[in-house]
């Protein structure tokens, strides 16, 4: 087990798996970073770090590579590629990452939040995604996804990121996943 107060969350604050994340890592008395820009709404306050501009761009990512990667159409609108950015930030700061959404068939994780589990792929990143369809955890493993039972984080300094449409066992997969990581 991790000692908590030497712990660091890295994320986005959006509502959502992320706003759940920190208000977690609040209760346990983890150090919470939360990367944003400006005109960027987030739900959470504690340890906001807003990116200026250069910063942004120093994560900037080709929309059409990130659309071929993902299989889908992404919006080319300037604030989808700012939070695309900020994603690469918190992906790039935490040494494994965490998100909770919905593994889809061809392996990549629905919606935004595939990019956060993209890019923790292409970082070489411990992955670890709770479906919440399936109500299961999955390890990425290289080449695929394995089925996990009572995983824990194993590094003080995590990124946690997800769907902003957080069900109640995902919820439950977030307190149960704190309550085996960490000591307070």
């Amino acid at each position: 087990m991790l000692d908590s107060k030497q712990c660091v969350l890295f994320s986005g604050g959006a509502a959502g798996t992320e706003q759940f994340f920190g208000a977690q890592a609040e209760a346990w008395g983890i150090e919470e970073v939360n990367y944003s820009f400006e005109g960027h709404q987030i739900e959470r306050t504690r340890g906001v770090r807003v990116l200026t501009s250069g910063e942004l761009a120093l994560k900037d990512v080709s929309l059409t590579y990130v659309s071929r990667l993902m299989g889908r159409e992404y919006t080319k609108a300037p604030l989808f590629r700012r939070v695309l950015q900020s994603i690469c930030w918190q992906v790039s700061s935490g040494q494994e990452v965490v998100v909770v959404g919905t593994i889809q068939p061809d392996g990549t994780v629905k919606g935004g939040t595939g990019w956060g589990a993209e890019f923790a792929k292409i970082c070489n990143k411990p992955l670890l995604v709770f479906d919440q369809d399936k109500d299961s955890w999955f390890r990425w493993e290289g080449e695929n996804w394995v089925a996990v039972t009572d995983p824990v984080i194993e590094s003080r300094q995590f990124t946690a990121t997800g769907t902003r449409f957080l069900e109640a066992n995902g919820r439950k997969a977030i307190v149960d996943l704190f309550a085996r990581s960490f000591n307070k």
